[in-house]
């Protein structure tokens, strides 16, 4: 029996994403996945593994009540939003998994020639989680993408950027000019803020 969805797109501030907003919920809040290749999704997202079979599509970031779509650069929107938007309203509507099982967080945006930094806890630890959960967090989902904090290191703080906001072309201005900002104001400790995959 088909659930009645609702599915609408909405752009993004990049240009190679699109947002789109579902009535359901599909992770926890606060919880989110990305995917950056059809074996990345294997074992962990039904969905994102049929969405990477379409040739246009070059990652999917799933969070709350949204899925972010990230194009290839040789297809216009125009020609395939109809499409991704039906594929996801169908996808839910008939009660397919999204998510079977979350990837670990250690694991994402590694790559043997660039693992990930490993940051041992600080005081300030609560402090910026607060503050990126409570200032942050809300803008950057509305913006179809989402940021995790990873740790303090010497006065400079270092997140990940996902869904929308990585490779978007105005995430660098955002994270200097709002994120870095906003945290230097609160915790005059903090000198810069970086984004580990930026």
């Amino acid at each position: 029996m088909k659930v009645p969805v609702t599915v609408y797109a909405e752009m993004t501030p990049n240009p190679s994403t699109m947002k789109f907003v579902t009535n359901k919920h599909l992770l926890a809040t606060g919880d989110s996945a990305e995917f950056h290749s059809i074996d990345e999704t294997r074992g962990y997202s039904p969905l994102a593994e049929e969405l990477f079979k379409l040739p246009f599509v070059n990652a999917v970031f799933i969070a709350s009540n949204f899925v972010t779509v990230t194009k290839t650069d040789n297809l216009s929107w125009d020609f395939i939003t109809m499409q991704l938007r039906e594929f996801v309203r169908d996808w839910i509507a008939d009660g397919k998994e999204i998510i079977i099982q979350m990837p670990s967080k250690d694991t994402r945006q590694e790559t043997p020639e660039k693992p990930m930094k490993q940051f041992e806890p600080s005081e300030y630890d609560d402090a910026i989680k607060h503050l990126l959960d409570e200032f942050v967090r809300p803008a950057v989902e509305n913006d179809g993408g989402a940021i995790d904090y990873l740790g303090y290191d010497e006065g400079v703080v270092s997140v990940l950027l996902k869904g929308s906001c990585s490779g978007c072309p105005s995430s660098t201005a955002t994270l200097k000019g709002g994120i870095e900002h906003l945290l230097k104001q609160h915790l005059p400790e903090v000198k810069e803020v970086i984004a580990e995959n930026g």
